[in-house]
């Protein structure tokens, strides 16, 4: 099967490409990026759209097995492809939990009968994610897992993340840290300042992450392994990365839309889909997260897409679950930063492509010839309002609703096959 994609504006960050040409694919792959390319196949035309590397998301939870009334792998893939990604790495907090073979393989084939993109598990850093003894971690990179992580529970005891960190530098995977001091956090609701105060509600303070960041900085030094953090979100983490990278620690991290577009003053309509761990923060922070973006510090941006049933949500914020149902609202919610001169296009797409792909070590994110072939196309003109009765996501948990958005996928291709046209799954 051949497809021509013709006429778009293809920016490719790896490559530094952005002009005007055509992308031939043939059985799944990318055979030539030329211009004016003249052959028999079916043709996408992408006058006056951008056309990336299929965008890769980090950081999702997809909820199977065990939490299938939140989302399955079906739902969560055809929201991904709705959204623009081609890629999703699936969080381990599923139950049973990613912590051995046999869950990982599970994720891996249901994925390949049911889902709609590309789906990499990512192994509990430690057994049950109890945080006492370190998984199976050999086992767990043989069956695919492509990280290390025990996402929605810290690693709070140091020792035992020092011996994953060193375990997972034998097979040069991350360890993906979800940053969070929770004698420091507990009982938080939101963001400790201003608001918190006037909202009555009690805060969790910048350095709920941030003692933890730099616990994590020390541990990846001292052992040499691969560290990331996962959606970081205020001004100090930032400086403790940007500190590490010039001392030549291996150290990644992630940012996602909400915490990029988002504040703390939003909490007062006690929407309980403002709810998120960590917490929306104040101003100064969003403005240290477009920095670190500018500037290198921030290498990926991840959605942390975390859907729920309306029953968790549906209920007083100090009851609510934590999480926001984010695949299909990512493109335009940073296109609309794209749009403000917050952020320019180019680095938009290098810090949802060719970023991620980095932070896994996977040949992914980039457009070039014999590649496979995934290619997320955007239309910069096309104005919709957020409405999660349509998501494809189970979740409709989503603190943008009703708000009007500039710039939406317009097609999603996975190994050579269009899985999604302007947020309709095909």
């Amino acid at each position: 099967m051949r497809l021509l994609v013709k006429g778009g504006r293809v920016i490719d960050p790896s490559s530094g490409l952005d002009k005007l040409t055509d992308i031939l694919i043939e059985d799944g792959k990318i055979i030539k990026v030329d211009e004016n390319i003249s052959a028999e196949a079916e043709v996408v035309d992408a006058t006056g759209k951008i056309v990336c590397p299929g965008f890769i998301d980090v950081h999702v939870h997809l909820r199977e097995p065990g939490f299938e009334y939140k989302e399955d792998i079906a739902s969560g893939t055809r929201a991904a492809a709705a959204g623009g990604f081609t890629t999703v790495c699936c969080m381990p907090n599923t139950n049973p939990i990613i912590d051995n073979v046999a869950v990982a393989s599970f994720v891996r084939e249901r994925a390949l009968r049911s889902g709609v993109v590309h789906v990499l598990p990512i192994g509990a850093v430690t057994k049950q994610q109890e945080g006492q003894e370190i998984s199976e971690i050999a086992d767990l990179v043989a069956a695919g897992c492509v990280a290390l992580s025990d996402d929605g529970r810290p690693v709070t005891r140091a020792d035992i993340m020092r011996n994953a960190l060193e375990y997972s530098k034998m097979f040069d995977v991350p360890v993906m840290s979800h940053c969070e001091d929770l004698d420091l956090s507990n009982g938080g609701q939101m963001h400790e300042g201003y608001y918190s105060t006037i909202y009555g509600l009690k805060g969790i303070p910048a350095e709920a992450e941030e003692v933890m960041v730099g616990r994590d900085i020390s541990l990846a030094r001292l052992t040499g392994a691969r560290l990331h953090i996962c959606h970081i979100s205020t001004a100090g983490s930032v400086q403790l990365i940007r500190r590490a990278k010039r001392e030549g620690i291996r150290i990644t991290c992630e940012v996602t839309p909400h915490h990029l577009t988002l504040t703390d003053e939003l909490v007062g309509s006690y929407d309980t889909d403002t709810k998120v761990n960590p917490p929306l923060r104040s101003q100064e922070h969003l403005e240290a997260l477009w920095a670190g973006l500018k500037d290198g510090t921030i290498d990926c941006i991840a959605t942390d897409h975390a859907p729920h049933h309306l029953e968790s949500k549906d209920c007083e914020y100090e009851l609510a679950s934590t999480g926001i149902s984010g695949l299909e609202t990512a493109i335009p919610v940073i296109m609309s930063l794209v749009e403000r001169g917050i952020l320019d296009m180019n680095t938009m797409i290098e810090k949802m492509t060719v970023g991620p792909a980095m932070v896994l070590g996977i040949d992914r994110g980039h457009l070039q010839e014999g590649a496979v072939a995934d290619v997320t196309i955007i239309d910069p003109q096309a104005v919709r309002r957020v409405d999660p009765a349509s998501f494809y996501s189970k979740g409709r948990n989503n603190p943008y609703k009703e708000r009007e958005y500039t710039g939406w996928p317009y097609a999603t291709i996975v190994a050579g096959k269009v899985v999604a046209r302007e947020g309709i799954i095909v």
